[in-house]
């Protein structure tokens, strides 16, 4: 098995375009074109990871936070991050990270906060804005289905947890072809009416130039007629951070004892008790305190996050109560989430979590 098979099953569930414009995630060092051996799965990528990966055997490390951030004018190891880079290339480890991808994916990082605080009813505090399109299209009613089948393949017609999403509407096209055409039905010089369906369906704006290279490769005409148009929808089902309900409202100092143990914290940070009862949760992974607005917005009797700055707590003001449980501990669960991946797609392939606490924030 080569490592970009293993690479093409993270991104299946966080795509790579799915990240935030300040992110590099993705494929960091080495040739993804390898057999993989095994994979160590991270939360950060030290020395002391990479000496891990190669005591286990593993050639590919997968961690959330991605190594590098900014481009290298050298490479002489004079920080740790160079330091990584040599002893990976060095050892030919492989090293791939799903950061912010994987916290916009659906079933991907607050999902899997949520689930461990046994939240119901979940959805995305912040959907992702413009980047979905309606494509249009036209063809001839012996060839729809076909060609509808192509676009679904390829990524198109998904809306929430439902796939093949179409409309199709009836009607007749006209055309004429001119002496230099080919046409699939109809004569030279002569103009021509055809029964056509017109087929519409929504796609990720990252996925056009699959779904237009599906439908070329299709459409029996010599000429297809097609349209991309933008969409204005939030895109409900990516984005940041999770809101959800607790089966059974519980008084603040009771949810706040569930996250020191949800999470095995010894001390957490949060906003004064107002002797309220928190049932509308919402939450981010990380550093998330950017979603304060919106979990006010939403009504949140809580919200849980890794980071705050200490305006945050006033700006929180009576609103709702906010728990900043640590960068580290909010988002050490990735290495479950690429754990169950991986090894449902490939359950005889050897994969590693990571013994060793990369945790650069201690606790006296």
């Amino acid at each position: 098995m080569r490592i970009k098979e293993i690479v093409q099953t993270i991104e299946n569930l966080a795509p790579v375009p799915l990240q935030e414009d300040f992110d590099n995630s993705g494929l960091q060092v080495g040739d993804i074109n390898r057999e993989a051996t095994a994979a160590l799965l991270s939360l950060d990528v030290t020395e002391s990871v990479i000496d891990e990966a190669v005591s286990l055997g593993c050639n590919l490390i997968i961690s959330h936070h991605p190594l590098a951030f900014k481009p290298f004018k050298s490479l002489t190891g004079r920080t740790y991050i160079e330091r990584c880079m040599i002893k990976a290339i060095k050892h030919d480890i492989v090293i791939y990270a799903a950061h912010t991808n994987l916290d916009n994916a659906s079933q991907g990082v607050n999902f899997k906060l949520a689930e461990m605080l046994g939240l119901q009813q979940l959805r995305i505090l912040s959907p992702k804005k413009d980047s979905l399109l309606k494509l249009v299209t036209f063809v001839p009613e012996s060839h729809a289905e076909y060609v509808r089948n192509a676009l679904f393949n390829a990524g198109a017609g998904n809306i929430g947890n439902y796939d093949s999403c179409s409309f199709n509407l009836h009607g007749e096209g006209t055309f004429r072809a001119n002496e230099l055409a080919n046409p699939f039905v109809g004569n030279t010089g002569k103009f021509h009416f055809e029964k056509e369906v017109r087929i519409e369906t929504v796609l990720p704006r990252f996925k056009q130039a699959d779904v237009l290279r599906a439908l070329l490769s299709v459409h029996p005409y010599e000429e297809p007629a097609y349209d991309f148009y933008p969409l204005k929808n939030d895109w409900a089902q990516v984005g940041s951070g999770v809101v959800g309900v607790l089966p059974e409202p519980i008084p603040e100092q009771e949810f706040l004892y569930l996250l020191k143990d949800v999470f095995n914290l010894p001390t957490i940070r949060h906003t004064k008790l107002q002797n309220r009862e928190i049932h509308d949760v919402a939450l981010c992974g990380g550093a998330g305190a950017f979603l304060v607005p919106e979990a006010i917005a939403y009504g949140a009797d809580a919200f849980i996050t890794g980071e705050a700055r200490y305006n945050d707590f006033y700006d929180v003001d009576s609103h709702l109560l906010l728990a900043v449980v640590g960068h580290y501990e909010s988002e050490i669960c990735t290495k479950e989430i690429f754990f169950d991946v991986i090894s449902k797609k490939f359950p005889t392939f050897v994969v590693h979590k990571s013994a060793f606490d990369s945790n650069p924030v201690k606790y006296l």
